[in-house]
């Protein structure tokens, strides 16, 4: 997923005048903007991977949201962040599957040789380039301390 690419779909959506993908793709270029100027000022470009990040960092805070809605028992509000999320996520890399994520993590704790909870760090460093942007990093870690504390 590219810069262009996202600018491309905004023209497309406002075209066929989808009021709700067009505004999340307002809300993520102007995310990716940030990025860049934080990253470096106006001469840096994000790479496909930085693109990747700012997405994933808008579906966390969608998620975070609806929880926070619900709780509060603001249905409406979630609903309205549940389909920003959904078009979020159609961006993203197809999610890995729970079994998917704990085979590599056997294997990673295999590789790394962790045998209890004070190795997470070097099982996480491993398994991390395998999973980004495929996996919900909560679920990872939840399932590297389940693979360390059995």
């Amino acid at each position: 997923m590219n810069k262009q690419k996202l600018q491309e779909e905004l023209k497309q959506s406002m075209l066929s005048k989808n009021e709700l993908k067009t505004s999340v793709l307002r809300m993520l270029l102007s995310a990716v903007n940030y990025y860049e100027i934080q990253k470096g000022g106006a001469g840096y470009d994000a790479t496909d991977e930085d693109i990747l990040s700012v997405i994933q960092a808008q579906a966390k805070q969608r998620k975070d949201s609806i929880e926070q809605f619900q709780k509060a028992g603001r249905q409406e509000l979630a609903d309205k962040e549940t389909k920003e999320l959904e078009i979020l996520n159609s961006y993203l890399p197809e999610q890995m599957g729970e079994e998917e994520i704990r085979s590599l993590v056997k294997e990673a704790v295999a590789q790394t040789g962790a045998s209890g909870m004070q190795d997470m760090g070097k099982v996480m460093a491993a398994l991390m380039p395998k999973v980004k942007g495929k996996a919900d990093g909560g679920l990872v870690s939840s399932i590297v301390k389940e693979a360390l504390s059995s």
